[in-house]
């Protein structure tokens, strides 16, 4: 078992002619915690998406314990087993209650039986405080529920790490903290996990190292004291001083 749990070598991604990565490295330790920021289009979701193989990259390798899961032959649904996201939006299934949302997962891609799958579901909801909504369908929940849910969804597949991509910013802002409350439990129950987010006081609490992402690639990174404080790239210095300008520090 290697020591990184996550490492990337000189990811690139395109679509077409425009280039979203351009030579990504970054390291992700166990347990850690990685806040991205960046501004919008920089390409913090690209880079979580190529992560979890939902985009295949174009150059460079993605290595998870040491395995190239970018190789040819990988088996995908294996890799998002072990890595799991969550998104801005709740992707929930409006069909299906709450509890046959978290159990998908674990009966159809892991085989887990049924009885044990729910078990494990109850099991998350009421510790994030959700048991009383196990039979409820997502249009009766708030926003917060919801984002709730689709992050103890995710948690039911027992995923080695977590990537987050702005899992906020579709939130009324009276529902956010409600969220970040099951994240900062995450990280202080040792998850390993990437996320994006615009929540920059949030990521100085609660992430070991910030890594700033500027069209495609990453200038500076380091812990949030010195990065939130003494920026040593001027781009990044610009990024933080409107941050702090807009009151979002």
């Amino acid at each position: 078992m290697t020591e990184d749990a996550l490492r990337l070598d000189a990811v690139h991604k395109s679509f077409g002619r425009l280039e979203v990565l351009r030579g990504i490295d970054l390291t992700l330790a166990r347990h850690e915690v990685v806040a991205l920021i960046g501004a919008s289009g920089s390409g913090k979701s690209t880079l979580l998406r190529c992560i979890n193989v939902l985009e295949r990259i174009d150059r460079g390798r993605i290595l998870l314990d040491g395995h190239d899961v970018t190789a040819r032959g990988v088996d995908v649904n294996e890799v998002r087993r072990r890595v799991g996201i969550v998104f801005q939006a709740f992707n929930l299934f409006p069909h299906m209650t709450v509890l046959r949302n978290i159990c998908l997962g674990p009966v159809e891609a892991q085989g887990l039986p049924r009885e044990e799958a729910e078990e494990r579901a109850r099991g998350l909801l009421e510790r994030f405080g959700l048991l009383d909504k196990v039979l409820d369908y997502p249009d009766r929940l708030s926003g917060g529920q919801q984002q709730r849910v689709a992050i103890v969804r995710a948690l039911a597949m027992r995923p080695d790490v977590m990537l987050l991509d702005e899992v906020t910013s579709a939130l009324d802002p009276e529902l956010v903290a409600e969220v970040l409350d099951v994240i900062r439990e995450l990280a202080e129950g040792g998850m390993t996990m990437i996320l994006a987010t615009h929540e920059m006081g949030f990521a100085r609490d609660i992430a070991q190292r910030v890594a700033f992402l500027d069209d495609g690639v990453i200038l500076e990174e380091g812990p949030p004291d010195r990065i939130f404080t003494d920026p040593q790239h001027p781009r990044t210095r610009r990024f933080l001083q409107r941050i702090i300008a807009a009151g979002r520090l």
